[in-house]
């Protein structure tokens, strides 16, 4: 049942003015006069009944819960957009993700959030194209792609006995919940390939560059289960881009909250509690917001760690584990004449040779032509790793080299360069051992969600926003008691 405030509770809020691109919009409470003077004033306390600290995904998730159970909240952000790591600059007409980002239909928390014939999704080929020995094959799902499958199955990646493996592996992640997947015994994906009896052919041709690419981990030592839990979306959903970039799926869930419980370029510096353990939130700007029901912290965990450094345990391994370096890529984007691109297909293509610096590419104006102008096509480079050492320019050039191997020089040679993306927290490292279903509440009133907390995928951050608030409604209901 929602939950209803007292009158006490309510609130209104104060506007910045049009030409502030920093001001903030708070709660307003009435003050006592004093004709006392303070030496030294302290900063106004604003309250708000629940406060949700980061509009990426996660904290998107949380006020959409909280808003459907009318339970008002204050979201703040501080950047200037929602998304987080998931947005989508335009540059020069072309729409840049930051970042190598696909969105799987099959996500089930998705499903539950999100419109997706207003996301106008555009579809992947269910397959990709894979560079080896100097030469592109197609590895294709041949429950989609049937003929493209039968002419794939005598080429060098993998045996027939590997893909008949794939088909097994289909059936047995199929067969399990995903509540089941998320809490089953756990390898890091390399061991459960190798158990499940794949040659080294397969696993470094074709699983290496895929799933890497999507866990940004070359060495596929993240968890088996959220390769189970991929593997089962893969299965049973579509890999697609929105029409207007992988920014419009944050975009949707902040249109949807009430236009003034959003709060942009709005830092918050720490979160203390007071006497009475009502959480008080610091903003860069030293104003206090405290909060009556629960702050939500949805932020990534380094920024958890800063903000409650000193006030509580940072979220640390347990004894005798190591920290876990995050995961790290580089994405790079080059626009081109459309007689320059070399395919029309919306596929994949991935770096099976084992040699150079690209993991995969694909052509986004060919799966999303709104991502580009009409008589120009984008490319989407994405490496794995950050490359500290190595200069912007010497990247671009190596890129340039290795795709003038693939496609030709006299094509790439013409392609413009747009920008490169350093991203140095693309996804929490979750190679084994995981809990990917942690307890969102680490004290009074104070919980934490984002993808670190439950699976590294859209759908990870999506699924803690909500249990976060389900940890909330649940602690307060037995407050009441």
């Amino acid at each position: 049942m929602p939950l209803t405030l007292p009158p006490s509770s309510s609130f209104s809020f104060l506007f910045p003015t049009a030409k502030s691109t920093h001001s903030h919009r708070f709660f307003s409470i009435p003050h006592a006069s004093t004709t006392q003077l303070a030496p030294k004033p302290l900063p106004v306390i604003k309250t708000a009944p629940v406060i949700v600290i980061g509009a990426g995904l996660a904290g998107l998730a949380a006020a959409t819960r909280l808003n459907s159970d009318n339970i008002p909240f204050l979201l703040l952000e501080a950047s200037d957009g929602v998304g987080g790591r998931v947005r989508t600059d335009v540059v020069d007409g072309f729409l840049l993700d930051r970042g190598f980002q696909i969105f799987i239909t099959a996500y089930p928390e998705a499903q539950k959030l999100l419109n997706y014939n207003e996301l106008n999704l555009r579809k992947f080929y269910s397959g990709a194209r894979i560079y080896y020995d100097g030469k592109f094959h197609t590895v294709a799902d041949p429950l989609r792609h049937f003929s493209d499958s039968l002419l794939s199955l005598g080429n060098p990646i993998g045996s027939v006995l590997d893909k008949l493996l794939i088909a097994l592996t289909r059936v047995r992640v199929l067969s399990k919940s995903y509540e089941e997947i998320m809490s089953a015994d756990e390898v890091s994906t390399i061991q459960l390939l190798k158990n499940i009896g794949f040659s080294d052919s397969m696993i470094g041709r074709f699983f290496r560059p895929f799933f890497g690419g999507i866990f940004f981990d070359p060495q596929l030592e993240t968890t088996s289960r959220l390769f189970d839990f991929v593997f089962k979306c893969l299965a049973l959903g579509d890999n697609t881009l929105p029409a207007k970039g992988i920014g419009d799926i944050p975009n949707q869930l902040a249109a949807k909250l009430p236009s003034d419980s959003l709060l942009l370029n709005t830092k918050v510096v720490s979160v203390d509690s007071d006497d009475s353990n009502s959480p008080l939130v610091t903003l860069e700007s030293g104003e206090i917001l405290k909060s009556e029901l629960g702050v939500i912290m949805a932020v990534e965990q380094p920024a958890v760690d800063k903000i409650l450094a000193g006030k509580k345990q940072p979220l640390l391994p347990p004894p005798g584990q190591r920290k876990k370096p995050a995961r790290s890529t580089v994405c790079l984007y080059f626009s081109m004449d459309q007689d320059q691109v070399p395919v029309q297909d919306p596929v994949l293509f991935l770096n099976g040779s084992g040699k150079g610096i690209i993991n995969n590419m694909f052509f986004a104006t060919n799966v999303a032509p709104s991502y580009g102008p009409s008589n120009k096509a984008l490319a989407s480079v994405s490496l794995i790793g950050l490359y500290e050492n190595t200069a912007d320019d010497d990247l671009r050039a190596e890129v340039i080299k290795e795709l003038s191997g693939w496609f030709g020089a006299s094509k790439v040679e013409s392609w413009w360069h747009l920008r490169t993306y350093r991203i140095g927290f693309a996804q929490p490292n979750q190679s084994p051992p995981t809990d990917l279903m942690k307890n969102p509440n680490i004290g009074p009133r104070l919980y934490l969600c984002g993808d670190y907390m439950t699976s590294a995928t859209f759908d990870g951050a999506l699924v803690s926003g909500r249990r976060a608030v389900e940890a909330l409604l649940k602690d307060r209901a037995l407050a009441l008691v």
